[in-house]
């Protein structure tokens, strides 16, 4: 998938252990562990001269939106975020309650979807064009950071976690060039199957107890596994 690069191999197993039993103990573990080493150089994508994104579809391949529509983030009090209509939502809303749930709880003003402000400091920015994309936290990891002081190594498990639910539907910030850990966007064009049966997969386990974001354990050993194959695949 064009502008993203393999996964990173992040923890040992016995190191997998015991972030797990820090993230379930720390106040804000985004915040507070060790640092990541850094990310390879991933492949640059091409930005307008002018910083100003004039096409009718954003970088993704979606239309440009003149406006969207406002979701509540499910388990969270006061959180919403205005993106497209459709399975795009479902998979961006699932990303955004796995951050909130397992690495920060959200407040308002730390997360951004869609907008109608053309200027892009990177072609993947236009996303936001289109209602494909969110920014969580992109006060803390703006873009063109650096993974040295970035994401803590425990908030990137979570993420490759996440990566490995949503597979080739979701590209992530951390992957990209410039960096920007806080962004996701769809990387399916409108109507791939993949994305339509990524969304029903979601929807499905959000009404089975027991199953979906709030009751996911990222340190697991099957799931570390899990996650590495998923790199080596990507």
């Amino acid at each position: 998938m064009s502008g993203i690069t393999s996964r990173r191999s992040l923890l040992g197993a016995g190191a997998a252990t015991a972030a797990g039993f820090a993230l379930a103990t720390a106040v804000s573990p985004a915040r507070a562990a060790a640092r990541p080493k850094p990310l390879p150089k991933a492949r640059q994508i091409e930005l307008p001269e002018d910083k100003e994104w004039s096409g009718r579809t954003s970088a993704n391949g979606w239309a440009i939106l003149a406006e969207a529509t406002e979701h509540r983030v499910q388990g969270t009090q006061r959180l919403t975020v205005k993106l497209a209509e459709g399975p795009a939502a479902t998979v961006l809303l699932y990303v955004v309650r796995r951050y909130a749930y397992e690495i920060d709880m959200l407040r308002p003003e730390e997360l951004t979807g869609h907008t109608t402000d053309r200027e892009v400091g990177a072609a993947f920015e236009s996303n936001y064009l289109s209602g494909t994309a969110v920014a969580i936290q992109p006060m803390l990891y703006p873009l063109g950071g650096t993974a040295a002081n970035g994401m803590s190594e425990l908030a990137v498990t979570v993420v490759e976690d996440i990566l490995a639910d949503v597979g080739e539907v979701v590209a992530w910030g951390g992957e990209l060039d410039p960096l920007k850990q806080s962004h996701f966007h769809i990387a399916t064009p409108p109507g791939d199957r993949r994305l339509e049966a990524l969304a029903d997969r979601i929807s499905s386990w959000n009404s089975q107890p027991g199953k979906g974001a709030g009751s996911i354990d990222a340190f697991t050993s099957s799931r570390i596994s899990r996650s590495r194959k998923a790199r080596n695949t990507r």
